[in-house]
């Protein structure tokens, strides 16, 4: 399956009214199935799928390692594609004790969990490092649109770039849902065996706590989104010693970590 396709539209515009060519993101049913037994259904866009499949398992606590994940098959079915993963008898025995049976929608992922302890787990405490500079930040943000051709030839998809210290963008990834972009960044970096000592991530989107708890999973030591941190991801953040940085556009970004320099101070209303 392709991640988008072509479409003919009507479109209105200074009152008049064109035929045109358009094209649109793809977003299909993925259903993830570890050693036979199917786990979760999220809607992703088909791309980069093994990726995703190796970030959500990290993320999400399945496995604690990719040499844990031994396969991934994909198989495409008429309402959507399945992915069998072949994990550890171990991790395999402990995914059955979670009794978690989800189906995620775009933008959601906490559909399925059965406690509030399953919903809101603690963050990963990441290692303390240097922060990263204002110039890195507002280098990253300014090279992001030109990093996401799937954003750029639909407008329905979100992007999550890995950054280098110096604000370099190295590696992006793109879906319709926040969520899965940054899984799919996520698995990336763990295939690659990428070093995140060093670096951070920068996503398009707000800095929910769920993106605090995949990012500290992963090693990562700074989120930088472009838009808000939730006051919980905020909180998660603090406690993983996590360096946030929200509301990052071109010439301002806000900083949510004591201690670091930001080029903008504002919050709330001003700093949006």
């Amino acid at each position: 399956m392709q991640p988008k396709s072509d479409v003919t539209v009507s479109r209105w515009q200074h009152g008049e009214v064109s035929q045109a060519d358009d094209t649109v993101a793809e977003e299909v049913a993925v259903a993830l199935v570890y050693n036979g037994i199917s786990h979760v259904v999220m809607m992703c866009t088909p791309d980069n799928l093994s990726d995703f499949a190796l970030g959500f398992s990290l993320t999400e606590g399945i496995i604690q390692s990719p040499s844990e994940l031994y396969e991934i098959d994909e198989t495409e079915h008429p309402d959507g594609i399945g992915l069998q993963l072949t994990i550890s008898a171990q991790r395999q025995a402990e995914l059955k004790q979670k009794r978690r049976n989800l189906t995620g929608r775009t933008g959601c992922g906490l559909c399925g969990a059965e406690s509030l302890q399953q919903a809101v787990r603690p963050a990963t405490e990441v290692s303390r490092q240097a922060a990263i500079s204002d110039e890195a930040v507002q280098q990253a943000v300014h090279q992001l649109e030109q990093h996401q051709p799937l954003q750029a030839a639909t407008g329905a998809c979100h992007g999550a770039a890995w950054c280098s210290a110096e604000g370099e963008i190295l590696l992006v990834r793109e879906d319709v849902g926040r969520h899965n972009a940054l899984d799919k960044l996520i698995g990336a970096l763990a295939s690659s065996g990428t070093d995140r000592s060093r670096g951070f991530a920068l996503v398009s989107s707000r800095a929910s706590y769920e993106m605090v708890q995949k990012v500290t999973s992963a090693g990562i030591g700074t989120l930088v989104a472009v838009s808000a941190p939730t006051g919980l991801a905020l909180r998660l953040a603090r406690d993983a010693n996590l360096q946030l940085i929200g509301f990052a556009r071109p010439q301002r970004h806000v900083s949510y970590s004591p201690g670091h320099s930001t080029g903008d101070t504002d919050c709330g209303e001003h700093a949006k």
